[in-house]
């Protein structure tokens, strides 16, 4: 019996993945597209997403005309930018920020809502003298407020300037005066030291401006600086937090006392300080006697003395006698001397036994004289009371071996007591008092709330910074293996088994594979055999035919392809080769 092998077409090679894409129809070709566009598009956006540069800010808080100019020198440089939300900030990439600012600069960006003197800068030709003071006074205004708004607390600031003109035809010339209006971060605050450095900062810019004439007022329309004299002033926030850090002083000296003896958490203590800031100013002038009898010292002396006679007569008669001149004295040198006397009218001697003597003497001393001048100092301490709660002290019984609270016993208390005296300098004259007590402490327990981990903050933040990675890859997971994976499958060349396998249920639909079915099964028909070779009944040795039937067989199973060509021409009725 001679076998007949049907010739093979043999087709220029073609790219398996263009004959497996030529092997689908139009429904699963569509699905192919699509999965690959889809996978593109996941892949692009994937790497759009990681290239996404980190965005920091430029300029905050800038007003609209220096934000327009700076938005347009941007767009000019080709530096990528966007607004945060509100449109407070210009922000750019983080690779970009100190580079854009130093160009922006070299370009006198920004140039702040606020001018200084750069304004006197632009002077037109034709200006008047009160035009020119004004612009210096607004130049000056402005770097007033340029230097203040520099403070880390002041977000903005408002200088009013009162410069009067001055004349030298006034005998009293009236004085500068300023006003400074400060807008604060929120939450900050200005201490009196920095209101005070303000105050000397405007005064120290402007000629013949005294520190008193200088106003600090906040947004709210607090005064600020110090209000004039005379007026009364209340304990301000310098003193509150004097008395503040010397309560908290004290009770720390008290916990860290009784702390290690007592244990932690079971010791409160607050101390209370009665702090004196009145100013005393007294002075006295004190006239003391002498001590010890000295004499006193002589500051001045005046004597005068007057000699008067009122009875006298005038000596000698009048005529010749009168004008002869006096004998020889008869008194003797060196005896006793006699008074003088008087010659009268009748030649007798008359005497001047009528004469008045007034003697006066003044005399000024030094007196004592004591001038003391006593200034109390502010913040002196009148009073301390302390108030010290220890809780129970906790005992283990020895019999059921659980912990019980008991009272600590007086004698320690009383220690204890000793204790927080000398901690806080205690001082029976000024009237401290400090009361110590035991007592067990009601402890509130916590029942602490496990929060999930989907609803801890950290978490939620955490998934949100992954979210977008995981959603890009579980999509191109799900284009992959619900589009793409099945396309390549169907594209794959099918096995020789699946082959033979297709081409048998094609043949099957058609009627046709009936014989080689027959002949792989090993049950064919064979019209015209020999009864004894159809159905043979005993064993025997295998027949031409029967081995010719094993090699068909065995041709079917390795090389179905070729089978399946020599059943095509036999249906076909193409004569074999």
């Amino acid at each position: 019996m001679s076998t007949a092998v049907a010739e093979i077409d043999v087709h220029p090679p073609r790219s398996p993945m263009a004959e497996g894409f030529s092997r689908l129809n139009g429904g699963q070709k569509a699905r192919v597209l699509a999965g690959v566009v889809a996978l593109l598009a996941i892949a692009i956006a994937a790497i759009f997403m990681g290239r996404q540069p980190d965005w920091r800010v430029l300029f905050a808080n800038v007003n609209d005309k220096d934000g327009g100019a700076i938005v347009a020198q941007l767009a000019t440089m080709n530096v990528p930018y966007k607004y945060t939300e509100g449109g407070g900030a210009i922000m750019v990439p983080a690779d970009k920020v100190h580079d854009t600012r130093l160009r922006l600069a070299q370009q006198g960006l920004p140039k702040g809502s606020v001018g200084g003197f750069d304004s006197m800068e632009a002077n037109r030709f034709g200006m008047t003298q009160f035009q020119e003071r004004l612009t210096f006074q607004r130049g000056l205004e402005g770097e007033l407020t340029r230097s203040i708004q520099s403070i880390a607390a002041v977000q903005s600031a408002r200088i009013h300037l009162a410069l009067p003109n001055q004349n030298g035809f006034f005998r009293e010339q009236q004085k500068p005066s300023a006003s400074v209006l400060v807008t604060l971060h929120p939450g900050r605050t200005l201490d009196k030291a920095q209101v005070a450095g303000i105050v000397h900062l405007v005064a120290s810019s402007v000629p013949e401006l005294n520190t008193k004439a200088v106003s600090v007022v906040d947004d709210a329309g607090t005064l600020l600086s110090n209000p004039p004299e005379g007026q009364a002033q209340g304990i301000d926030t310098q003193q509150l937090q004097y008395v503040q850090q010397i309560e908290q002083n004290y009770t720390k000296r008290v916990m860290d006392i009784l702390e290690p003896l007592l244990g932690r958490n079971n010791v409160r203590a607050q101390v209370t300080a009665d702090v004196d800031f009145s100013v005393q100013e007294q002075t006295s002038e004190t006239h003391a006697p002498n001590q010890g009898g000295a004499p006193s010292a002589v500051r001045s002396q005046q004597t005068v003395e007057n000699n008067t006679d009122s009875n006298a007569l005038a000596p000698g008669v009048p005529g010749a006698v009168s004008n002869i001149p006096p004998g020889a004295p008869a008194a003797p040198i060196n005896g006793q001397a006699v008074a003088p006397t008087v010659t009268g009218p009748n030649g007798t001697a008359g005497s001047s036994s009528n004469t008045n003597m007034r003697r006066e003497s003044v005399v000024n001393y030094e007196v004592d004289k004591t001038v003391r001048v006593v200034r109390g100092a502010t913040g002196n301490i009148k009073r301390l009371t302390a108030a010290v709660v220890i809780n129970h002290r906790m005992v283990m019984d020895p019999k059921t071996g659980k912990e019980t609270a008991q009272p600590v016993p007086q004698e320690q208390i009383d220690q204890m007591n000793a204790l927080v005296r000398e901690a806080i300098g205690f001082n029976k004259d000024r009237g401290d008092s400090v009361n110590l007590m035991n007592a067990p402490f009601n402890v509130a327990k916590v029942e602490t709330v496990e929060v999930p981990l989907w609803q801890q903050p950290d978490n939620i933040e955490l998934a949100r910074s992954f979210a977008w990675p995981i959603a890009m890859v579980v999509l191109g997971l799900v284009v992959l293996l619900g589009f793409v994976r099945p396309s390549l499958k169907m594209m794959r060349p099918p096995s020789p088994e699946e082959a033979a396998a297709q081409a048998a249920a094609t043949a099957a639909a058609r009627g046709e594979g009936t014989q080689l079915e027959a002949l792989v099964d090993g049950s064919p028909e064979r019209p015209g055999l020999l009864p004894g070779l159809a159905a043979p009944d005993t064993p025997h040795a295998p027949t031409e035919y029967e081995l010719q039937l094993e090699d068909a067989k065995r041709l079917a199973k390795e090389n179905p392809v070729a089978v399946a060509n020599i059943v095509k021409g036999w249906v076909n009725g193409e004569a074999p080769a």
